[in-house]
């Protein structure tokens, strides 16, 4: 009985439940690649995500001791070795380097299985849910189709631009904000839950990508014409880069050498920024952090409709998701009382700052 407790103990503290997720969509990969002859592929080809992601990780930590490094010598301190060297002693713990390293590879795992497993679900499930979402929405939107609707409100030039530029920021922002948890949160316990709750988005989204297959208002027939009055832009090169990807993939899985990744209900561009917004509330960051989140999550949504990636249906999914994973990671990572999430704070500092490097 003890030894489970202690089991459970560690998990709770460290990244245990976004390895279970990270191994789970592992095994669904391979199943579904050996059942259906698929082949299984990094997700990231320009720069592989193995290389990216810890680039991304020892750049934040750059950030965190240069600075410091800096100010030390520039106030007093003498030796930029010795100095670099109580830096790191402070900062950057055994354990914590373990704590950053456990976490950097449960979400690659996460990550690299999704991806892959987003790119099976052509060949998994034939079934289109596009025509019901969208008569979902159209019901939900008086008889009117959202991107429509706010091509009238926001115009199609420089609106265009400003949403392209949203919609790529949010590319960069989920891993920065790993990277934030990891390099400069000295919370373990917050770090672990926003980690896990995001590995739980990675699960649950492609769950849910292989049930309910779409491809968004901007790939139909039915829509694709509402969008050729978009000014040109990236998020323009973008959608026929994955359009193009996504056709040879289906029509030649083994040669086309890459990974289709169109996918639309539940809208994890709106999932994510969900999940990042409530667990901000919950921890209490600062306010102009929440704030900037909460606004930005805004601006992501018209931004996906407005550009016709997603249906109004698939940020109401994405929205649930994200809501639900922060709730879930918060169990699996005791960051609950009862059934509401709630930070530990008596665990915020580094539980194991003295801890040396060796």
């Amino acid at each position: 009985m003890q030894e489970s407790v202690g089991v459970r103990a560690v998990l709770e503290r460290n990244f245990g439940y976004a390895w279970a997720a990270g191994i789970a969509m592992a095994v669904a990969t391979v199943v579904f690649a050996a059942v259906a002859e698929l082949p299984i592929r990094d997700p990231d080809n320009f720069v592989p995500g193995y290389i990216r992601f810890p680039a991304i990780v020892f750049g934040a930590i750059a950030l965190d001791v240069l600075p410091r490094l800096v100010w030390r010598l520039t106030h007093g301190s003498h030796g930029a070795v010795e100095t670099l060297r109580g830096i790191m002693r402070e900062r950057w713990t055994k354990a914590h380097w373990l704590f950053a390293l456990s976490g950097i590879g449960a979400w690659y795992l996460t990550y690299a299985a999704f991806r892959n497993l987003k790119s099976f679900v052509p060949f998994v499930n034939g079934n289109n849910w596009d025509a019901e979402f969208r008569k979902i929405d159209q019901v939900l939107w008086f008889g009117h189709d959202p991107a429509v609707l706010m091509h009238d409100l926001f115009g199609t030039g420089i609106a265009s631009h400003v949403f392209s530029g949203v919609y790529f920021i949010w590319i960069a922002l989920v891993p920065v904000s790993i990277a934030i948890a990891l390099v400069w949160t000295r919370s373990r316990t917050a770090s672990s839950w926003y980690v896990t709750a995001v590995a739980f988005d990675w699960l649950l989204g492609a769950a849910v990508y292989l049930m309910l297959p779409s491809v968004g208002p901007v790939y139909t027939e039915a829509q694709r014409g509402q969008f050729d009055g978009l000014a040109h832009t990236y998020n323009t090169d973008l959608a026929d880069s994955m359009w193009d990807d996504r056709v040879t993939v289906v029509g030649d899985v083994f040669g086309s050498g890459t990974l289709q990744t169109i996918a639309a209900f539940p809208s994890l561009h709106t999932g994510i920024m969900v999940t990042i917004c409530v667990f901000a509330q919950y921890v209490g960051l600062a306010r102009w952090i929440r704030v900037v989140s909460w606004l930005f999550l805004g601006l992501t949504i018209v931004a996906t409709l407005y550009l016709g990636w997603h249906y109004f249906v698939d940020v109401l999914g994405g929205v649930a998701l994200g809501s639900v994973t922060v709730w879930l990671a918060a169990l699996a990572t005791g960051n609950h009382d009862g059934l509401r999430p709630r930070l530990k704070r008596a665990e915020v500092t580094d539980e194991v700052a003295s801890t040396p490097v060796s």
